[in-house]
């Protein structure tokens, strides 16, 4: 069964995966000439976002008939819990990063705007309605 979401969903794992080695591994401090403001917070938007974007166009192409339980639970629910334990793993896991409930708002609110741009762009090529 394992193998039929590595077939279905590689991109979305392969960008989870990023995630878990962006979040867990320590990241080098790097001088930085322009101050972008709460840009750490801009960074989890984006790369959960992306995730639930992904999610989105991997299930549309490997589906033929929609389930919305299954696309809430997977497509939304399982990015927010997914951001909640990276979060946890920070803080629990590591010793070179910590968790923060910023962070996990950040996550979410990217996933919210991931899972919008996907349902916008499902209802508007007509797989949606």
């Amino acid at each position: 069964m394992l193998h039929k979401y590595l077939f279905r969903y590689p991109i979305a794992l392969f960008v989870a995966a990023c995630i878990v080695l962006l979040s867990l591994l320590p990241i080098p401090d790097v001088k930085v000439d322009v101050h972008v403001p709460l840009a750490d917070k801009w960074t989890h938007m984006v790369m959960y976002g992306v995730l639930t974007l992904v999610i989105w166009y991997e299930y549309r192409r490997s589906h033929d008939r929609w389930s919305v339980p299954k696309l809430v639970l997977f497509a939304f629910l399982a990015p927010i819990a997914f951001g909640g334990l990276m979060e946890l793993a920070q803080m629990y896991l590591t010793t070179c990063r910590s968790g923060e409930w910023l962070d996990f708002a950040a996550n979410t609110i990217g996933v919210c705007i991931g899972a919008a741009g996907g349902l916008l762009y499902n209802c508007r090529t007509g797989k949606l309605k």
